[in-house]
């Protein structure tokens, strides 16, 4: 791996770890305002226990990603990010909100796959050829 690839790899990665533990904080903590907040569930017309399963998982995410080896463990919490900021940017859409209340997981959104991307090997999985 590049000295470039490696430095792209770790900016996004600790940007998106930074942005998942924010924005899972908000969620435990259940904070009135800001992304992810108790306002912006109740305008998406989710109901508000969804803020502790997402703010669990985004903090289990965040340390899967981190951590060393556990390769498939990695790729589950890159999938889980995907779907998560995937999922918040169409809630957004079908509500109305404008781009403003949208760019947080648009933003989260490409920075999982900029970190996926340029993941080092040994934090891929081994295909094993059969």
């Amino acid at each position: 791996m590049s000295k470039r690839n490696k430095i792209i790899y770790w900016v996004a990665t600790l940007w998106l770890a930074l942005g998942m533990v924010s924005t899972g904080a908000v969620q435990l903590l259940k904070q009135k305002e800001g992304p992810g907040g108790v306002d912006s569930m109740l305008q998406l017309q989710y109901p508000v226990y969804v803020l502790t399963i997402l703010g669990i998982w985004k903090f289990l995410g965040v340390i899967a990603v981190l951590v060393p080896r556990f390769s498939l463990l990695k790729e589950w919490a890159y999938s889980g990010f995907f779907f998560v900021t995937t999922g918040a940017i169409f809630s957004h859409i079908a509500v109305g909100d404008p781009a403003a209340e949208i760019f947080p997981a648009l933003l989260l959104l490409v920075l999982t796959i900029v970190s996926w991307y340029f993941r080092p090997a040994d934090r891929k999985i081994v295909s094993t050829g059969q």
